[in-house]
């Protein structure tokens, strides 16, 4: 979440007029994730957060984004549900952009989780997969890996500072590697793809919701389980916990059994997606929005992550047998 799109007193007021939420007590920036403008709304009935969706998500996108938190919230899923105005619709405009209310959910993502955090996110994730399962809409993954070659070129060496040219011709080997190995059949469905410790709240040692769907689309199970990998079981000093990696994969395994060829893939998918969060924060740290209230993050923290997986044969250095 963040703030890149300022409301004014009176866009805020137009807004809230089309809903029975009542009278506005404050509305506050959110300053932390890297795609849309996220605000803290509180009215008389309650805390909200609006959202106003930038020009990175497409507008088309939408319905299949707010739809699917409106399903797994349907179907007692910790999603929050987007709120409907007087007309029925969730999806409304405000400051020229596309904006929707989202309900807020108590809890607190956590800046370092422990093992316990990740065999929860492990149950956690394979819901999804499941309860999704009947979801109507779909939607492309937009950054799949036909995306990663020309996210590459797009981005230039020289405008990269301190970053040695000879790390592009090594991630260039490594998107045609992983373009001649993908695989094509795997067990798929919606995913997730963004579960990052910020879109994940605990509370009383549980899951209290799961938030910021929007790179959700439909794509491998197991490879919004190597998201989850890189995003989770890494330590400070890109060390590999493997306790960490072992309880996540056995707390999804405990809600959806996988298939044989998911883990055998899963090294795979796991260099796959650490070239895919390698590219995208290569590309904010060229193309920073000015004036933003957040920095783009550390691209260097993918590259040595690519690198454990790299060496890693059979998805026993996951933990698993």
């Amino acid at each position: 979440m963040a703030v890149y799109t300022e409301i004014s007193d009176e866009e805020l007021d137009a807004l809230l007029d089309q809903y029975d939420l009542g009278e506005v007590m404050s509305c506050k920036g959110i300053a932390e994730g890297v795609e849309n403008s996220n605000y803290l709304l509180h009215t008389g009935i309650g805390y909200y957060i609006l959202t106003l969706y930038e020009k990175r998500v497409r507008e088309d996108d939408l319905p299949f984004f707010l739809g699917l938190m409106e399903h797994l919230a349907g179907h007692g899923f910790v999603s929050p549900r987007p709120i409907a105005a007087r007309d029925g619709e969730t999806l409304k405009k405000v400051a020229e952009r596309p904006a929707a209310i989202i309900e807020f959910l108590d809890g607190r993502s956590v800046k370092r989780g422990t093992a316990q955090h990740c065999a929860l996110l492990g149950e956690t994730l394979a819901r999804l997969h499941t309860i999704s399962s009947d979801f109507s809409i779909q939607r492309p993954n937009t950054l799949s890996i036909a995306s990663w070659r020309p996210l590459f070129e797009s981005c230039e060496p020289t405008k990269v500072a301190g970053l040695d040219p000879l790390i592009f011709s090594e991630i260039e080997k490594e998107i045609g590697y992983l373009e001649q190995q993908w695989p094509e059949d795997l067990p798929s469905g919606v995913i997730h793809a963004d579960l990052f410790p910020d879109n994940i709240f605990f509370l009383n040692d549980r899951v209290s919701g799961v938030i910021d769907y929007y790179f959700a689309c439909n794509d491998f199970f197991a490879y919004d389980l190597a998201i989850c990998l890189n995003a989770w079981c890494f330590e400070s000093d890109n060390s590999f916990n493997i306790t960490k990696a072992r309880k996540l994969l056995n707390g999804y395994g405990a809600v959806r059994d996988f298939s044989r060829r998911e883990l055998d893939y899963l090294p795979l998918l796991c260099r796959g997606a650490a070239v895919r969060f390698l590219l995208t924060r290569l590309y904010d740290w060229i193309n920073q929005v000015e004036g933003a209230l957040v920095k783009p993050k550390d691209p260097m923290e993918y590259y040595k992550k690519l690198q454990f997986h790299q060496a890693v044969n059979t998805v026993s250095a996951y933990g698993l047998d």
